[in-house]
């Protein structure tokens, strides 16, 4: 056997069994050369894990679901405002003061500047003592209710010297010399006051204003005096709105600096007419009672916090002469 024919038996025994049988593929043309693989990322810095504490107390901070839909689930109770037992329709005054003072600032107002200014004050104060005078029965009336005899005759008198001497009560003779009766005003609301009847509800109106159940009850009470015990032509429903109107107006013109002076003066306008009324009302019934107590006049409100009063200005220490700071001089 040549040296050729024993090398390739040595490689055929220690090749595999199937390699021998799988025929052999020819060799590629070409050979191509392998893809650069791209550049690894560099590895993200890893940050220090949190503490166990820092890690436990972010956990009990932050909110469960469970308990965040509760939160958002849950009823807010807030309590209401307690309503001032005097006036316990408030909402609905205020709304109706607001209302009468936009009329009032744009009709009412200027038609009774305008009626004061155009009609002279002998004019307007006798068409006023007019009507006083037709009031003073119902005065007579309630005085009598009160058991006051003495206040009764005057008014009586007052009436028969104004509806005579004082041309029908245009001028109110009775009040000067030598009678000295002045007029004080009286009604059935008075009466239920001086008798322990509570005012009840403020009330403010339209056309009527500031009122309180007590007055408005006996308001309607005086309306009716005349008509039912005279008949006409105080009956009548002409009168009765001639009347309401040149009282509104006249009453207005004259209360216009006070009223001037509410809205101005004053931090909550309706509260203030409020607690004017209502405190001016109680005095007059004091006065019947015999406590001669003087009505409220109209204040501002203070303000809500005082201002700091500025401190006491001290006198600068006198300027020493340099004779007395020289210890050689005497």
């Amino acid at each position: 056997m040549s040296i050729s024919a024993f090398t390739s038996a040595l490689l055929l025994a220690g090749a595999p069994a199937n390699a021998a049988a799988a025929p052999q593929e020819a060799p590629a043309a070409t050979v191509e050369a392998p893809l650069a693989s791209p550049p690894a990322a560099a590895p993200e810095p890893q940050l220090p894990a949190p503490p166990a504490e820092n890690a436990a107390s972010d956990q009990a901070s932050a909110p469960e679901p469970a308990a965040a839909e509760a939160d958002q689930g849950a009823i807010v109770v807030t309590a209401r405002p307690r309503a001032d037992p005097g006036d316990p329709v408030a909402a609905v005054n205020t709304i109706s003061f607001s209302a009468v003072q936009t009329v009032d600032k744009a009709f009412v107002g200027p038609v009774s500047l305008a009626y004061k200014r155009t009609v002279p004050e002998p004019v307007r104060g006798g068409l006023r003592h007019f009507l006083d005078n037709l009031q003073e029965p119902v005065v007579f009336l309630n005085y009598l209710l009160q058991l006051k005899p003495g206040k009764a005759a005057e008014t009586l008198g007052r009436f028969a010297i104004n509806s005579t001497i004082g041309v029908g009560g245009l001028i109110d003779v009775a009040k000067k010399k030598p009678f000295n009766l002045p007029r004080h005003p009286n009604g059935f609301a008075f009466t239920l006051g001086y008798y322990g009847v509570k005012p009840g509800p403020f009330l403010f109106l339209p056309i009527i204003g500031p009122t309180t159940v007590r007055d408005l009850v006996g308001r309607w009470v005086d309306l009716l005096v005349l008509p039912v015990s005279i008949g006409k032509p105080f009956n009548r429903p002409a009168y009765g709105a001639t009347t309401l109107v040149f009282r509104s107006i006249d009453e207005r013109a004259e209360a216009d600096d006070r009223i001037h002076k509410l809205r101005d003066e004053s931090g909550d306008p309706y509260r203030a007419l409020r607690d004017d009324y209502l405190r001016n009302r109680q005095a007059e019934i004091d006065t019947l009672r015999g406590k001669h107590s003087d009505p409220a006049t109209l204040a501002p409100e203070p303000p809500a916090v005082a201002p700091s009063s500025p401190p006491p200005a001290t006198k600068a220490p006198a300027p020493v002469p340099d004779q007395a700071l020289d210890p050689t001089t005497k």
